[in-house]
């Protein structure tokens, strides 16, 4: 079988990988001329910045593509769920974390070995450190007995509350991630197997009939822990108050299986999967902008006794070395190759890593149309995010290596981003700093800072001034925040805002999780990995289920490889 990927962000390269490790023939297109779409790098003068995901969770999942070799893959149905499970949910006998391990694996670096080269990753100590407007700071430390200090000497919070919250979000996770995340959950046979048939049992408990703040404001009294908990729907580019409280599990990756950084950061992510595509024999085209997905209807015969089917447009008789051997397909449409560089090339199955708005938009101009493009159109889309990469002449003890700079008014900059959609004048900051893990990514001395706000969607905006403005607003609270002159240490600058994330990644709108959240049913209109109305295509990445962020979009590649082989 031949297969097309479309784009090589994580999922498109994991799909890839599974797919060559099954011994098929893998193409993959990318229109960039490196692979990882929102996983990439900038280098200059001494400094390295990784100018997407910062954070990395569920390394189990990298792990298991690296491991990989040709025709040596589990063909069973529930291989990867045993993978997933045996890896990602480290739970006892009894439903408790198992924290004696967490701990074993936060003083040792894991390596993945990928033919002659190596993955090595480590877990942090600290998640994140937050600063706030009254002054306090803490650290969000892994450890149970360090982070309960840390709660207990700068808020009025009972850690008891910490305790429990984790707890909710470690069953959360446990109960729905097979059908919600390593599954199709637009498929009706998933919602009938076993090992979910006890969600409606539990669907009270999941959050889906409020916010996430709402159930973070019953829960913790210290409005400062409430700030913390609602800042994961930041993770999938929603608002707390719209987005359903189903999502507190997000805490469960972050810290019950725990925080990860890569040896190399973050790109060598990327770069490792690329490589083991190499090795299993994937064939790479970069500077390769795929501007069709061609779809044919194909129409059944009686000219001999089992139907004969065949496409409107295809040739089956062409001998071009790009033409597929077809199995002999089915009524209906169904995809049949892609159109790139103006040439027309024909596969067996398609595979889609590409924004789904994009590509609904762009790569279905042909005679059939994606019959989701009405729908995804109306969706919220999800917010993007405006980023200064600052090469910075100094060290500054005070930051770790994730740091959140909170505003004092958490609401109302969410009012801004989805509602007026303008950057808020008092903005939480994210300051991702690498250099404080990896030596080699700034001059000796210096440090690279990814200083990130949240932005809403491209709409038109005269972004220019939106950005002068906000990197006013940005040093001002850097400033105050840490008695310093941030600007006399900048040595180096690149921007990225919704403009450039949307040109350089094909982002709908610069949208950095496709869809929003901000809804209850959110998860059931996500669009699906699959299209009913036309065959031999999958979806993956960020834009489709399960969502945005290293591991999910990973998960959504073992979606496909089950959706191509009928697993």
């Amino acid at each position: 079988m031949k297969v097309a990927v479309i784009g090589s962000g994580v999922a498109g390269l994991a799909t890839a990988i599974r797919v060559a490790a099954r011994g098929d023939s893998v193409t993959l297109f990318e229109k960039n001329g490196i692979p990882g779409g929102k996983i990439s790098q900038i280098r200059d003068k001494g400094y390295r910045f990784d100018t997407g995901p910062s954070l990395f969770t569920l390394p189990n999942l990298v792990d298991e593509l690296l491991s990989m070799k040709s025709n040596q893959v589990d063909h069973s149905a529930n291989a990867n769920d045993n993978t997933v499970n045996a890896m990602s949910q480290s739970v006892d006998s009894n439903g408790q974390s198992d924290k004696a391990n967490s701990q074993a694996i936060n003083s040792d670096v894991q390596t993945s070995l990928s033919g002659k080269n190596s993955f090595k990753y480590f877990r942090l100590e600290n998640s994140c450190r937050y600063f706030y407007p009254d002054g306090t700071v803490f650290d969000f430390f892994q450890d149970t007995q360090k982070l309960r200090e840390q709660i207990e000497n700068n808020t009025d919070e009972n850690f008891e509350n910490i305790l429990k919250r984790l707890n909710q979000s470690e069953f959360i996770y446990n109960l729905t991630s097979d059908l919600f995340i390593f599954n199709s959950f637009h498929r009706f046979s998933n919602f009938l197997k076993e090992e979910n048939r006890s969600i409606p049992l539990h669907l009270h408990k999941l959050g889906f009939h409020r916010t996430m703040h709402s159930a973070n404001k019953s829960l913790f009294k210290d409005k400062r822990i409430v700030q913390l908990f609602d800042r994961y729907a930041t993770y999938n580019g929603s608002s707390p108050h719209k987005a359903p409280a189903t999502l507190n599990m997000i805490s469960h990756l972050e810290h019950n299986i725990g925080a990860f950084f890569p040896e190399k950061g973050i790109y060598s992510i990327a770069d490792s999967l690329y490589k083991k595509g190499v090795e299993l024999g994937v064939n790479f085209e970069f500077n390769s902008l795929v501007t069709e997905v061609i779809v044919e209807k194909f129409k059944g015969t009686r000219e001999k006794k089992n139907e004969i089917y065949s496409g409107e447009n295809y040739n089956y008789n062409s001998k071009d070395e790009n033409t597929s051997n077809f199995r002999k397909p089915w009524r209906g449409k169904r995809a049949v190759g892609v159109r790139v560089n103006g040439v027309s090339k024909y596969f067996d199955y398609v595979v889609c890593d590409t924004d789904v708005s994009y590509a609904a938009e762009n790569m279905f101009n042909g005679r059939y149309r994606h019959p989701l493009k009405k729908r995804l159109s109306k969706l919220e889309p999800s917010s993007s995010a405006l980023i200064f990469y600052w090469g910075i002449k100094g060290e500054f003890n005070r930051l770790d290596i994730h740091n959140i700079l909170f505003t004092s008014n958490y609401k109302e900059e969410f009012e801004y981003l989805f509602k007026k959609r303008e950057l808020y004048s008092d903005p939480t900051i994210y300051i991702f700093i690498s250099k404080k893990v990896v030596p080699d990514d700034a001059p000796d001395g210096c440090e690279n800072w990814f200083v990130m706000v949240n932005a809403p969607y491209n709409n038109g905006q005269d972004w220019q001034t939106l950005i002068a403005n906000a990197r006013k607003a940005i040093i001002q609270k850097i400033d105050i925040t840490f008695n310093i002159k941030i600007e006399d240490y900048i040595d180096v600058e690149h921007i990225a805002s919704p403009v450039t994330i949307e040109r350089n990644t094909l982002s709908s709108k610069g949208a950095l999780y496709g869809s929003s959240s901000n809804s209850m049913f959110s998860a059931f209109l996500r669009h699906p990995n699959t299209l009913n109305k036309i065959k031999n295509l999958s979806f993956t990445g960020g834009s489709t289920h399960p969502g945005g962020g290293i591991p999910l979009c990973l998960a959504s590649a073992i979606i496909a490889e089950k959706e191509i082989y009928k697993l």
